[in-house]
């Protein structure tokens, strides 16, 4: 068998040195220059809506904090409240419950689903 080597390549020699400058119909596809360094214009770190900095408290585990307020898996009203409306157990960082009792409130959270006490998903809701 004879390998036999092409001269023609597909890509004409004229064309292979040209500068590519001219970009003909594509526009501007926004390269370096455009770029502003990862600052935006507005100083709010690219956050939308603004508002300022402020002050924001720390979160606080109602648990921790308040010897009285016990956590009971049969509590319906409790329970609903770390559960969202389509019935996704509330995350930490939003509830503000330390490691300990999140964990703690999964627990309750599941067996009162189990007990029908809190839906595992909402009711009536409207899935198009």
């Amino acid at each position: 068998m004879a390998i036999i080597k092409s001269s023609d390549s597909g890509v004409k020699s004229a064309d292979r040195g040209a500068p590519r400058g001219d970009r003909g119909d594509r526009g501007d596809r926004g390269g370096r220059d455009d770029r502003d360094g990862g600052f935006d214009k507005e100083g709010d770190g690219g956050r939308r809506g603004g508002g300022g900095g402020g002050f924001h408290r720390k979160k606080v585990c109602r648990f921790c904090s308040d010897q009285d307020f016990i956590m009971d898996y049969k509590d319906q009203r409790m329970m609903q409240s770390f559960v969202t409306e389509h019935g996704k157990i509330v995350p930490r960082r939003i509830s503000g419950n330390c490691a300990k009792h999140q964990r703690h409130l999964t627990t309750d959270v599941k067996r009162a689903r189990n007990l029908a006490l809190v839906g595992f998903v909402s009711s009536g809701a409207d899935y198009r």
